[in-house]
């Protein structure tokens, strides 16, 4: 064998050991790459009693109750499926029903999801790609979670040329 053979013999050995290492990494971590998984995916994936993952949709309207010592159960949907979860500490100031949110934790043996931390979305618009990406693939994708409303938009009244100020029309200036 001649240097140069042995020479590209060594990095097609490197290459196809490196290959193999990144195969088993992504493998290892297929599940967690995911942000979130929703309700539905945990039902789908039979996710085992004590493994870590994130949980996100949207907080079930009416199912907020708060305990003693700050502990607080809502349940978490996505249209099509719901999981109950448990978290005690302080929620976000902006965590409410109806709204999005990510918590981290694990299912217990109950099937009731223990969250340790608990996101609440950040604004009015805003929305995890992944959970509009869900809703959307569930059909329960609303057009105006995305929308922005106009600032410079005229009241209808007004744009119609019916001359009343806007303070007649209960519009704040």
């Amino acid at each position: 064998m001649t240097r140069k053979q042995r020479r590209l013999t060594m990095i097609g050995g490197s290459l196809a050991v490196l290959a193999v290492a990144a195969a088993l990494v992504l493998n290892a971590m297929r599940d967690s790459i995911v942000f979130f998984s929703t309700p539905s995916m945990v039902a789908e994936k039979h996710i085992a009693a004590g493994k870590r993952f994130r949980l996100g949709g949207l907080v079930q309207p009416g199912s907020l109750v708060r305990g003693d010592n700050l502990a607080v159960t809502f349940q978490v949907a996505d249209g099509s499926a719901a999981l109950p979860v448990s978290y005690k500490g302080i929620l976000p100031d902006l965590f409410r029903e109806g709204q999005g949110v990510v918590a981290e934790g694990a299912l217990d043996a109950a099937g009731v999801f223990k969250a340790d931390t608990v996101l609440a979305k950040h604004d009015e618009t805003y929305m995890p790609k992944e959970v509009a990406d869900a809703l959307k693939k569930q059909g329960h994708w609303k057009d105006d979670y995305g929308a922005k409303p106009d600032a410079g938009a005229k009241p209808a009244a007004a744009a119609a040329g019916q001359g009343a100020s806007p303070a007649k029309q209960g519009v704040s200036q």
